[in-house]
């Protein structure tokens, strides 16, 4: 989620602000980028976008020859994700779950448009207004891969709610939306040893992380876990 912090000294301007069930939720402009906060949060900006595309070839990587596998996509976020899934014809039916209304309005009719425009119109997509949480654990659907970017980690949750997608529970509520030989990627500000050994104790093999440097500290990483075939 986290990318740097924009270098533009001016003052960022709000575009939005909405009050929503897990609190306020805002849309605001710092020079050329867009950036998302939630709760006073930083979430997410427009500045580069490679981890969000690894997090969906990563998981497409990962699977199996099979045709057309169905991805689910948790975040919608600025839309990176979404996007270059979309721009691979390999992928075919894509859901993305997304909670926040204002997100979904904002790539509809608002700023967020330009970047997920011709991607909300792909007929292979379909936006689910819904909790990720709740979708996993109540959900009848199945999906090859799961790529997961609601958080800024497993260990920094946006909401304390969310803190259970990554207990043994929600793990299993995940294996459980997926095929056989499917992938879950979770995206993280930070690598994760005890998480890639709650993937593990959750019986996922071929638990792994790739890293995206980052030009300060610790790189962004993609844990991965593949359900048994």
């Amino acid at each position: 989620m986290p990318c740097g912090p924009c270098t533009d000294t001016t003052a960022p301007v709000v575009l939005d602000r909405r009050e929503g069930p897990f609190g306020e939720v805002v849309l605001r402009r710092h020079g050329e980028l867009l950036q998302i906060i939630a709760n006073g949060c930083f979430l997410m900006d427009t500045s580069d976008g490679r981890s969000e595309r690894l997090l969906v070839d990563a998981a497409r990587d990962a699977l199996d020859d099979r045709p057309a596998p169905a991805l689910l996509i948790g975040g919608l976020g600025v839309g990176f994700s979404l996007a270059h899934a979309v721009s691979d014809p390999r992928w075919g039916r894509i859901a993305v779950v997304e909670r926040e209304q204002a997100i979904i309005d904002w790539h509809h009719d608002g700023p967020l448009a330009e970047l997920s425009g011709p991607a909300l119109r792909d007929t292979r997509v379909q936006i689910l207004h819904t909790d990720l949480v709740s979708y996993v654990s109540g959900a009848t659907e199945s999906y090859d891969a799961l790529c997961l970017d609601i958080d800024n980690g497993p260990g920094w949750t946006v909401t304390e709610g969310n803190n259970s997608l990554y207990s043994p529970a929600g793990l299993a509520a995940c294996k459980a939306r997926l095929n056989p030989g499917g992938v879950l990627a979770v995206w993280s500000a930070q690598p994760s040893s005890a998480f890639d050994d709650a993937l593990r104790n959750a019986g996922f093999q071929g638990v792994r992380t790739e890293e995206i440097p980052v030009a300060r500290g610790v790189p962004d990483v993609v844990h991965l876990g593949v359900r048994a075939a």
